[in-house]
């Protein structure tokens, strides 16, 4: 049977602005086991990222009861119960590669010893072994962005959870890294929620796809993929994976995003 590590009830998330409240979610309920890739799709301003902030505790929900590993988001961000990659790489331009994913670990008091191994191995994970010496400029966008994702796994974390990742991204060097993250995701199981304005890219990726409504954010369905765990790209142009991007669609237009 799989473990829940990720449940929200009924969570609800309320903005206070000079404007008037802003109602960024509403009673979305979710369960997200140990090992489910999970992506979140719908338009802009849907709650996507906001859900997934509010699971690392950077957004707090004024409704309802999230939790992680059993815990409040804020005591699971204090355990290291997940890592999170940003839409942009964040890298300091003045650290090396290796720099940067030590970073974290520097600040949680790792020794010398093991910042190095665990660097190592995770440059190896992203297949940027070798690059660790390099500065952020003298690597492109897509190798950029794997840096961020190796820095984000460097604490061995269980959970790791993107925010659009790839988004800014050309479709050829998406594409590579969509194929780069499945074979990190088999390689190390960990549970992964996924933020995408891409439909392609959420039935590709996904275990399990979870469709939003526009503001105020909430889940109008939650579609598990038929599709086998080892997916070449060329799947896509399979009729199981052109049948689940249009139920995928179907979602979309019920809560109304192209109105």
């Amino acid at each position: 049977m799989s473990q829940p590590v990720i449940r929200a009830n009924a969570v609800g998330l309320t903005f206070q602005t000079a404007d008037g409240p802003v109602h960024a979610l509403k009673d979305v309920d979710l369960t997200i086991n140990k090992g489910d890739f999970v992506s979140f799709i719908g338009p802009s301003g849907c709650g996507k990222t906001t859900f997934l902030r509010a699971i690392a505790a950077l957004e707090t929900p004024t409704s309802g009861q999230l939790t992680v590993n059993g815990m409040d988001p804020d005591a699971a961000r204090r355990a290291r119960a997940y890592g999170y990659v940003f839409q942009a790489p964040g890298l300091y331009p003045w650290r090396t590669i290796a720099g940067n994913i030590s970073l974290p670990l520097e600040i949680m008091g790792f020794s010398r010893a093991d910042r190095a191994e665990r660097v190592a191995r995770v440059l190896d994970l992203v297949d940027l072994a070798g690059f660790g010496g390099k500065f952020p400029w003298q690597l492109s966008g897509g190798m950029q962005q794997r840096a961020s994702i190796a820095r984000a796994l460097a604490f061995d974390a269980d959970i790791l959870l993107m925010d659009e990742p790839f988004g800014a991204l050309d479709e050829i060097v998406r594409d590579r890294l969509n194929q780069a993250l499945l074979e990190l995701w088999a390689k190390t199981g960990k549970t992964i929620g996924f933020v995408t304005h891409s439909i392609p890219e959420a039935v590709y990726l996904s275990t399990r796809i979870v469709v939003m409504s526009p503001r105020p954010g909430r889940i109008t369905r939650v579609i598990d993929s038929p599709l086998p765990a080892s997916r070449p790209l060329d799947i896509r142009d399979t009729p199981e994976f052109i049948a689940l991007a249009h139920e995928v669609r179907e979602g979309l237009r019920e809560g109304h995003s192209y109105d």
